[in-house]
C-alpha cells in the first residue's frame, strides 16, 4: 500500500510543479509594463507598431494562467491601443507630405 501512496505523491508534486509554472506572472508583467511603453511611444510609428506587437506578443501566453488573466488582458489592449495610435500617426504623417 505504501508504493501506491508514493506514487501519488510523486504525482501530485509533479502536477503542482507544473500548474506553477503555468501560472508564472512574468510574461504578464512583462507584458504590462511592454504596453504601457507602448502607449507612451505609439506617436512614432514603427516604435509603437513594434512595442505593441511585442506586448500583445508577450501578454498572450500570460494569459493563460488565472492568476494574472486580468493583467494580460489590460496589456492585450494597451498594445491594440498602441498599434491604433501608431496606424494613425503614420497615416496623419502621409497625409500631411
Amino acid at each position: 500500500m505504501s508504493n501506491k501512496s508514493e506514487v501519488a505523491d510523486r504525482l501530485l508534486t509533479d502536477a503542482r510543479k507544473r500548474t506553477a509554472k503555468a501560472e508564472n506572472p512574468t510574461l504578464a508583467k512583462a507584458a504590462l509594463v511592454v504596453g504601457i511603453i507602448a502607449v507612451l511611444v505609439s506617436w512614432i510609428s514603427l516604435a509603437g507598431w513594434v512595442f505593441g506587437a511585442t506586448a500583445i506578443g508577450l501578454a498572450v501566453p500570460g494569459a493563460r494562467g488565472t492568476t494574472v488573466k486580468r493583467r494580460a488582458m489590460i496589456a492585450i489592449g494597451l498594445g491594440w491601443a498602441a498599434l491604433v495610435i501608431a496606424t494613425f500617426f503614420f497615416t496623419l504623417n502621409i497625409a500631411l507630405r
